[in-house]
């Protein structure tokens, strides 16, 4: 029986089954601080994305500084371009006589309703220099059709200073097919500003469009909209 344990103590011992839950416990080791790690970075990430202190809002508040930057200009170029085009902008009363008037044309601007009574207004633009206004034709249809004498054109309108006076319109020529008329004012002693005219064909549907004018008795209006076929 001695001879038996005495052979068993010296028997060896395996330790593979050791080494193996020994490297088994290294390779979970090493997933788990990788696992870890990434857990760590993944939060620390998140707590910096979201967190208050972040750049975030500082980007929001870049982009809404932009946008609101962009807005700022379009609006001053909408301003700009009303207060460089409006001098040209004329306005147009169609007035009816009460009776055939023997006063002169500047006087004759000047009567309210005793002796003269407002039948339409509308529009117009200053075309050149010289005093031609272009209008719509219905704005003064009844002054081409008249044959009465009663009826007259009075014409509001701005110098190159920014003087506003007004002068009695003549007929010059019209075209009612075009809904067009030409009136002719006098304006010696004032230096008009003529609208800047563009052309037509290289124009786009949906590209702005503006309309300065006097619709409808008001003054100086701006309307805003877009180019369409």
């Amino acid at each position: 029986m001695k001879a038996l344990l005495s052979s068993l103590q010296t028997l060896p011992v395996s330790t593979a089954s050791t080494d193996v839950n020994k490297t088994k416990s290294l390779d979970i080791t090493r997933r788990s601080s990788i696992g870890f790690g990434s857990s760590v970075i993944l939060s620390s990430f998140l707590v910096n994305f979201c967190s208050p202190s972040s750049t975030l809002p500082s980007f929001r508040s870049a982009i809404a500084l932009q946008q609101k930057d962009e807005l700022q200009l379009e609006e001053d170029r909408v301003v700009q371009l009303f207060q460089e085009t409006s001098p040209s902008v004329v306005s147009i009363q169609d007035l009816e006589l009460s009776k055939n008037p023997k006063s002169t044309s500047s006087e004759l601007m000047l009567v309210d309703g005793e002796y003269a009574k407002v039948e339409g207004t509308g529009s117009g633009f200053v075309w050149d220099k010289f005093g031609h206004i272009v209008t719509n034709y219905h704005v003064v249809a009844k002054l081409a059709t008249d044959t009465s004498g009663l009826h007259r054109c009075k014409v509001s309108l701005f110098d190159a200073k920014g003087n506003g006076f007004y002068r009695e319109g003549k007929m010059v020529g019209c075209d009612p097919a075009y809904d067009l008329a030409v009136l002719k004012v006098d304006v010696e002693g004032f230096e008009l500003k003529p609208v800047v005219l563009g052309t037509s064909h290289d124009l786009r549907v949906g590209q702005s469009c503006f309309a300065i004018g006097n619709p409808y008795g008001f003054e100086d209006t701006l309307t805003t909209g877009v180019t369409f076929q």
